[in-house]
């Protein structure tokens, strides 16, 4: 009852603080963030938000007020706060479209890119999770010398066979999940868009693993459309086809409605839409879009290939910047695309200094326990904090703690920079997504874990000094400006 009290107790100050009942639009919730779209954001009071006991953090995004109050609560707070607001609890869908209007069109883009991928996160997650079971079993001398397990052990050859198909199935029908999530966010039929990412990886097609090869060999097969001749290829490993794809499917399915009468409605408008949308996917999207593809994967690999270290440092510099606007979920489009090749990059460069990035924003913030000592309530939100930001979950660290007082922040980027840099430098590479932190040791490549490892101590220990050392040049300022 006690905890129930001071749910409902936070969320009463919540409300209260943004502008009432008659300011509300709508609001949701995700996993560690209350989110609410107002009519008016001057009536948010932030001191107030900032003095409830509850409250991580906050910040104003894409029309969007997110309140961080960390996994578990974010739930019960959000359940009291539909009841005492009298307003049901929308989807994310419907809260971004509502924040929509006070977005320009690069925030429309980037969100839409965010919205497709995140619904299929966890199933990429599973699947990197799987991808780094099979390593165990298979990696050469990770736990006996020259040796895998399987090689030791054949009685679990089996078992990692049949995890390795396990683990293959969302990469391999990648375009059906992107597809089916993709026109869901565009307003078209989800399963329309499943079956537009199932034609373009159709068996009967030369598999898109194998275009270069054939395009160089002058084997390409084609068909013949009344002299006009269409590549007969698949687009396994792309994304961004896909994307534009269910986007036109969207189009036809709402321009066929507007003329189909309804009585036919569920027969044409299928048909018009799959027929169409194919259609320009094999003639003109797709191609177009592959090209784009390739250039968007070509421009990461040579951030971190050409530049090196200085590539990894600059983009361990720029992911938390990303992440304070919430457009680094864009970079998920570059990051699959790159981890559908895998069988010809290696793995994913990206991880690595992303899990640098989150540990150093932790180390940061755990610091401030030391810094902070005689401030209770910072001290244990900085504990919490940390602790969730070495694990992958950076926001209550970033929000709650360091951008709140700046200096941490500065110190985070440091840490994250160089960190970023000697993973880059020793090419520690994923092998699929994961937790971007310290359990994420299971998605790198096996030659790459100790290193994975090293990086996330450098990246740990350069942000808790910076932070320690960057405190005593602020408060001696202090002294000076008081003297």
């Amino acid at each position: 009852m006690g905890k129930r009290a001071n749910y409902k107790e936070t969320a009463e100050q919540i409300l209260e603080n943004v502008g009432g009942k008659e300011n509300l639009v709508s609001v949701a919730h995700c996993a560690t963030r209350l989110r609410v779209v107002l009519k008016d954001d001057t009536k948010i009071n932030l001191k107030g938000i900032e003095e409830i006991s509850l409250v991580k953090g906050n910040f104003n995004n894409g029309g969007q007020f997110q309140i961080i109050l960390g996994t578990g609560i974010v739930d019960e707070v959000a359940r009291e706060f539909n009841i005492i607001s009298g307003i049901s609890e929308s989807t994310k869908e419907e809260v971004k479209k509502n924040a929509g209007d006070k977005q320009n069109i690069l925030q429309r883009l980037l969100k839409s890119l965010a919205d497709i991928f995140v619904p299929i996160l966890p199933a990429l997650v599973a699947s990197g999770l799987l991808m780094g079971l099979n390593n165990v079993f298979t990696a050469q001398g990770l736990f006996i010398e020259g040796k895998s397990l399987i090689e030791a052990y054949p009685v679990w050859a089996d078992v990692a066979s049949m995890i390795n198909t396990f683990s293959n199935a969302a990469f391999v029908f990648l375009p059906v999940l992107i597809g089916f999530s993709a026109a869901k966010i565009f307003g078209g039929t989800p399963v329309l868009g499943g079956v537009i990412g199932a034609i373009m990886i159709h068996p009967d097609l030369l598999n898109g693993y194998g275009y270069g090869q054939a395009l160089l060999d002058g084997t390409v097969p084609m068909w013949d459309i009344f002299g006009f001749e269409i590549a007969k290829v698949g687009y396994q490993g792309t994304v961004l086809p896909i994307i534009m794809s269910a986007y036109v499917l969207a189009k036809t399915e709402k321009f066929s409605r507007k003329i189909v009468t309804p009585m036919l409605d569920n027969i044409i408008t299928p048909l018009l839409a799959v027929l169409v949308t194919a259609f320009l996917t094999f003639t003109v999207m797709g191609p177009a879009m592959r090209v784009v593809g390739d250039g968007l994967t070509a421009g990461v690999m040579w951030l971190f290939f050409s530049l090196g270290p200085i590539g990894g440092a600059i983009y361990g510099i720029v992911y938390p910047l990303l992440v304070i606007t919430g457009m680094h979920h864009s970079l998920i489009t570059a990051e699959t695309q790159i981890l559908a090749n895998i069988g010809t990059l290696g793995g994913s460069p990206t991880f690595a200094v992303v899990a640098a990035s989150n540990v150093a924003q932790g180390g940061a913030a755990l610091a401030m326990i030391l810094i902070m000592r005689k401030n209770a309530k910072m001290k244990s939100l900085a504990s919490a904090a940390g602790v969730s930001a070495l694990l992958g979950i950076t926001e209550p660290a970033m929000f709650g703690v360091n951008l709140k007082l700046k200096y941490p922040f500065i110190a985070a980027l440091i840490g994250s920079a160089v960190a970023s840099a000697y993973v880059t430098l020793m090419k520690v590479l994923s092998l699929s997504p994961g937790p971007a932190g310290l359990p994420g040791i299971i998605v790198i490549r096996p030659q790459s874990m100790l290193q994975y490892m090293v990086g996330l101590v450098i990246a740990f220990v350069v942000a808790f000094t910076s932070t320690v050392l960057l405190s005593k040049v602020v408060e001696k300022k202090k002294d000076e400006n008081a003297a």
